[in-house]
């Protein structure tokens, strides 16, 4: 089967670290591949906190500054506990189609006592790897930013315990089996006799399987948490008072500060998922900067075409939308396909917050599902068009013992990641409808409106971000 040479050069390819596979000699590790890995998990950690807490925190009202530090702070923390407990043995070991096994639960046997040594996970070149330890761990901020992106849905009313039980129940059973669907396969050491190549394949995630391409996180991460958040805006309702009172953000300084980090950060988002310091992750870096910065430019002169003006809350989500939508294309496409993929992400996630959100009528409160559902929908697309290399892009890996590398037919590899978008869309909208239905019948998913009005600072958590 046909595999992204993008992706498998590329990024958390859930099977990239799949162990026990069968290698001719033992693996090599580099020191610099370790540090970039290490400086990569850094920077996804900057990208929540403080990152993403600044980016939602200043777009909220003063009253419920605090409430959104705290459920992207504690939200996050709580995932990175959970990942070490049982999410990365889900998600990264052998299991079926859908979820891994139990064979890293409470992360066991990544120490050989005896031994003295660390267990060691492929990485995307054949005999090259990575200590296990720093794989799990850049893997767990993926894993802790995609359930903290959710809250900015059903942001300034939701109560605090039931965010934190539903998060617990989606990353359960929506987070963990998407991430193993699209990245967990055999490892390339594996593939060392093209007799097995079938049985090595039919160990791996379903979409990996399918032949989807995902550097970065596209329909695992966007998509993923983009869908559970619209859901959560429609379960939840909307705001009181929400399209009669203002409700402006309440700090755009605050907000450019969060977007600057999340653009920083990103590049251990996307650069990272190489796995490698190496020419994959040279082009996810140069992607990263050359998308976003399209993104921005083009959805500053839409909104100011469209508005009239061109406002900062404009010039800050263009960012975030480059972002969103090169991040399973990061390592898929080449620069001048990046810098397309941003130019098209700057107007239709324009589109997605202004005229999407009115035919849906949600009150996405931060515009989640516009910005990461629509962009990581348009970016998963986009990646199946320009990862042709008659289009300058890297091409993929078709053939994993010989190491041959070719081009899918576009519109084959258009309609594979189309496929895997459904399959996410479905996945994490049922998932995530029943854990906000069991969150509120146990807890209640909204505070009272008296508690609402007063602001979730004071009556959910007792302080105030202001004193005058």
């Amino acid at each position: 089967m046909k595999k992204s040479f993008a992706l498998l050069l590329g990024l958390l390819s859930a099977g990239a670290l799949m162990y026990g596979a069968p290698a001719l000699a033992a693996p090599t590790i580099d020191k610099g591949d370790v540090a970039w890995m290490s400086v990569s998990t850094l920077l996804v950690l900057m990208m929540a906190v403080p990152g993403l807490a600044l980016f939602y925190g200043g777009l909220v009202r003063s009253k419920n500054m605090l409430s959104i530090l705290m459920q992207v702070l504690v939200t996050f923390s709580l995932i990175v506990v959970l990942w070490f407990i049982y999410g990365y043995s889900l998600a990264f070991t052998e299991g079926n189609a859908f979820f891994g096994g139990f064979d890293r639960l409470f992360l066991k046997g990544v120490f050989d006592a005896a031994a003295g040594a660390f267990s060691t996970g492929a990485t995307f070149s054949k005999d090259v790897a990575l200590p296990e330890i720093t794989f799990i761990a850049f893997q767990a901020t993926f894993a802790g930013i995609t359930c903290a992106l959710i809250v900015g849905s059903f942001a300034e009313r939701a109560r605090f315990s039931a965010v934190l039980l539903f998060m617990v129940l989606w990353f359960t059973f929506a987070y963990i089996p998407v991430a193993h669907m699209v990245w967990f396969w055999p490892g390339p050491d594996a593939y060392t006799d093209a007799s097995k190549v079938d049985a090595l394949n039919s160990t791996a995630g379903l979409l990996w399987q399918w032949g989807a391409l995902d550097f970065a996180g596209g329909t695992v991460v966007h998509i993923n948490a983009g869908v559970a958040g619209l859901v959560g805006a429609y379960v939840i309702g909307k705001r009181i008072g929400y399209g009669k009172e203002a409700m402006q953000p309440h700090n755009m300084v605050m907000t450019m500060i969060g977007a600057s980090l999340l653009w920083v950060g990103w590049f251990g988002f996307n650069a990272g998922s190489a796995l490698e310091a190496n020419n994959s992750a040279a082009l996810a870096f140069i992607n990263t900067m050359s998308a976003t910065a399209a993104a921005a430019v083009v959805w500053t002169f839409v909104e100011w075409a469209v508005k009239g003006k061109p406002s900062m809350l404009g010039a800050a989500s263009g960012v975030v939308a480059g972002l969103v939508a090169i991040t399973p294309a990061a390592g898929n496409v080449g620069v001048m396909g990046a810098v397309v993929i941003g130019v098209l992400a700057g107007v239709v996630c324009f589109w997605g917050v202004t005229g999407l959100k009115k035919i849906l009528g949600a009150d996405d409160s931060l515009d989640v599902f516009g910005v990461h559902g629509v962009g990581g929908i348009l970016g998963a697309l986009l990646t199946g068009v320009f990862n042709t290399q008659s289009l300058g892009g890297p091409g993929l890996v078709t053939d994993w013992v010989a190491g041959t590398v070719g081009s899918a037919p576009i519109l084959a590899q258009v309609w594979i990641q189309l496929k895997g978008v459904i399959v996410t869309i479905v996945w994490s909208g049922v998932v995530a409808f029943i854990a906000y239905k069991i969150s509120d019948a146990l807890l209640g998913l909204r505070v009272s409106e008296e508690e609402e009005r007063e602001g979730l600072d004071i009556s959910s958590h007792g302080e105030s971000a202001y004193h005058s």
